[in-house]
C-alpha cells in the first residue's frame, strides 16, 4: 500500500491538489493560445480524455488577451504558463485563470514580483514554481559544471530560492515541480525536496520523448515517485498529441492503484496457442472502455484453456479460440459466440454489466 507524503493542500479551481487529495492529471495545449477556438477545442478534447487541469502558454500580449474567453469557455481550470514578463501574469490573473506557472526570479524586479503575488493572493490563485534541469540559473549551473554540487541538488536549491521569494512576501499558496529529462535526476530531486518543505508536488519527466519512448521513461520516473508517495498532480510530457499524455497518465494511475473508479484492462501477451487476433481485439476493447467510469476489471485472453483461470478476478472477460469466443465472469463461463461476433457480443455484455452495477 502506498503511503502519501503529508503535504499542504491548494486548489486549482475546483481541483484539490495535495493534502491527501487524489493525484490529478494535467496536460498542456499545443495550439497558439491567441487562437481561442483552437485552444478551447483542444481543452475540450483533453477533458473528454480525462484531463483535470489544462495549462496554456502565454508568451505574448495576444495570448494574454485571449485568456478571458478561453477561461470562460474551458471545461477545465486553466493555468497560465508565463516567463519573463510580469505584465502577462497580471493580465492572466485579471482574465480569471485558476493558476500561474512562473518563476519569481525571472520576471524582473522585486516590485514586479510583489504586484503579481498581491494579485494572486487577492484572487486566491496558486503559483507553481517550475524548475527544469535545462534552464537553471547560471550561478547554479556553474556550480554543477564545476562539480561542486550534483544536478539534483542544484534543482532543489533553485526551487527553494524561488519559493523563498514568495515566502518573504507571505505567500504560501504554492506547488513545486522539479523536472529533468533524466529519470534518476528527477527522482533524486523530488526525494531531496520532500525533506525540505511540505508544498504539494507537480511531477513529471520533462522532454521525455515520443509516444513510445516517452511513455516508458515517464512511467519509470513517475511510477517510482508514486510509490514513494510524492505525487500530488502529474503530467506525462510526450512529443505527441496532448490527449495521449492524458491517456498514459490515467493508465499509469490505474496501474498503481491511484484510480479505483475506472476500468482496468488485463490482456494476454499472446503465444503459439493463440488463434484469434488478440492484439486487435484488446485495442478495440480498450477504446470501448475509454468512456466507462466504473471500477470494473476486464480481461481479453487468447486461449480458452487458460483464459478464465488466468483472469478469474475479471468482472467480464473474453477468451478466443477455434473460431469462437467464450465469455466469463469471475472465472465462470456465461456465454459463447462465433469468432466474428466477439466484439459485438462483448459490447452487449459490457452494457449488461454496467447496467447491473447501477442497479
Amino acid at each position: 500500500m502506498i503511503t502519501r507524503r503529508a503535504s499542504r493542500q491548494i486548489h486549482i479551481g475546483p481541483v484539490a491538489v495535495g493534502g491527501g487529495a487524489p493525484v490529478s492529471v494535467q496536460s498542456m495545449t499545443n495550439t497558439r493560445t491567441a487562437d481561442v477556438r483552437a485552444t478551447v477545442g483542444q481543452i475540450q478534447s483533453l477533458a473528454r480524455a480525462g484531463c483535470e487541469i489544462a495549462r496554456v502558454a502565454v508568451p505574448d500580449p495576444a495570448a494574454a488577451k485571449a485568456l478571458r474567453e478561453i477561461v470562460r469557455e474551458s471545461p477545465l481550470p486553466v493555468i497560465a504558463d508565463i516567463h519573463f514578463d510580469h505584465r502577462l501574469a497580471l493580465e492572466a490573473l485579471q482574465a480569471g485563470v485558476a493558476g500561474l506557472r512562473i518563476n519569481p526570479g525571472n520576471i524582473g524586479r522585486r516590485e514586479h514580483v510583489e504586484k503579481v503575488v498581491a494579485a494572486a493572493r487577492e484572487r486566491r490563485v496558486p503559483i507553481r514554481i517550475g524548475v527544469n534541469a535545462g534552464s537553471l540559473e547560471k550561478p547554479l549551473l556553474a556550480k554543477v559544471h564545476a562539480g561542486e554540487i550534483p544536478l539534483h541538488e542544484a534543482m532543489v536549491e533553485s526551487a527553494m530560492g524561488h519559493v523563498g521569494i514568495l515566502e518573504d512576501l507571505g505567500f504560501r499558496d504554492v506547488k513545486i515541480s522539479l523536472k529533468a529529462s533524466d529519470v534518476v535526476t528527477t527522482v533524486e530531486a523530488y526525494r531531496l525536496l520532500a525533506k525540505r518543505c511540505d508544498y504539494p508536488f507537480h511531477v513529471g519527466i520533462t522532454e521525455a520523448g515520443t509516444l513510445r519512448s516517452g511513455t516508458i521513461k515517464s512511467c519509470a520516473g513517475i511510477g517510482i515517485l508514486l510509490m514513494d508517495g510524492l505525487c500530488d498532480t502529474i503530467r506525462v510530457s510526450l512529443t505527441a498529441a496532448p490527449e495521449e499524455e492524458v491517456r498514459v497518465a490515467r493508465h499509469l494511475l490505474r496501474a498503481m492503484g491511484e484510480r479505483r473508479d475506472e476500468p482496468l484492462l488485463i490482456s494476454c501477451p499472446t503465444c503459439g496457442r493463440t488463434t484469434i487476433d488478440v492484439i486487435s481485439l484488446a485495442e478495440q476493447v480498450e477504446r470501448m472502455l475509454e468512456t466507462v467510469h466504473e471500477p470494473i476489471q476486464v480481461a481479453v485472453m487468447g486461449c480458452e484453456v487458460n483464459g478464465p483461470g488466468e483472469a478469474r478476478e475479471a468482472d467480464l472477460g473474453v477468451a478466443g479460440g477455434a473460431g469462437k469466443g467464450i465469455f466469463f465472469r469471475k472465472g465462470e463461463i456465461v456465454r459463447r459466440c462465433a469468432e466474428d461476433e466477439i466484439l459485438a457480443v462483448f459490447a452487449e455484455e459490457l452494457q449488461r454489466l454496467l447496467k447491473e452495477k447501477k442497479c
